[in-house]
């Protein structure tokens, strides 16, 4: 089975998120999408972050009921800093009857050489790139084993989000109702 990992805080998760996994899904570039809860960005600072397993249960809460998109903590067992080419390695090592690919925004792929082991990673796994907003790449550029997911651009996230809550604002439409209190409630308590 090809996997797509999608990894990342999901400080929160939001409908961006899940219309990006359903777009690699209806595309048929993967057949599942694993989000991978990450327990700490090395490349992000923590202020604002949420508990790892309070950001890992509001996103198997949205995603309640969405066929072929699943929540993984995969990444809480590994050593920390979690980086990317050992937990695909390590996927790899337990899962070997599937084919994983990285699932990356633009704005990743931009810093992608600040990553530790890029090369490895590209000299391994597949690398499916969609658009942010911002961010400009150009399928003329790309190295082999990159693609540019045609798809469009999901204006929200997680930083917009935590900006309305700390200011008081509505995020309707921006996260799945099924959390929207939780959300709320969870970031508030944070002082955000």
């Amino acid at each position: 089975m090809r996997i797509g990992i999608y990894g990342g805080s999901f400080n929160p998760i939001h409908n961006g998120h899940i219309a990006i996994a359903r777009q690699l899904l209806d595309k048929h570039l993967v057949d599942e999408v694993w989000l991978m809860v990450s327990p700490r960005n090395p490349l992000k600072a923590e202020t604002g972050l949420l508990d790892e397993q309070e950001r890992l249960r509001l996103a198997q809460k949205a995603l309640r009921g969405i066929r072929n998109v699943l929540v993984s903590d995969f990444e809480f067992r590994l050593p920390r800093p979690s980086y990317t080419w050992n937990t695909l390695r390590a996927l790899s090592s337990a899962y070997p009857q599937h084919r994983f690919s990285l699932v990356i925004g633009a704005d990743n792929w931009e810093a992608f050489s600040k990553w530790k082991f890029t090369g490895r990673i590209l000299g391994h796994y597949p690398v499916l790139v969609y658009p942010r907003q911002g961010y400009d790449v150009s399928e003329d550029n790309l190295p082999e084993g990159v693609t540019l997911v045609r798809m469009p651009l999901f204006n929200v996230s997680s930083t917009l989000i935590r900006s309305l809550i700390g200011r008081g604002e509505q995020i309707d439409g921006l996260v799945p109702s099924a959390i929207k209190n939780d959300v709320i409630d969870a970031y508030r308590s944070l002082g955000c």
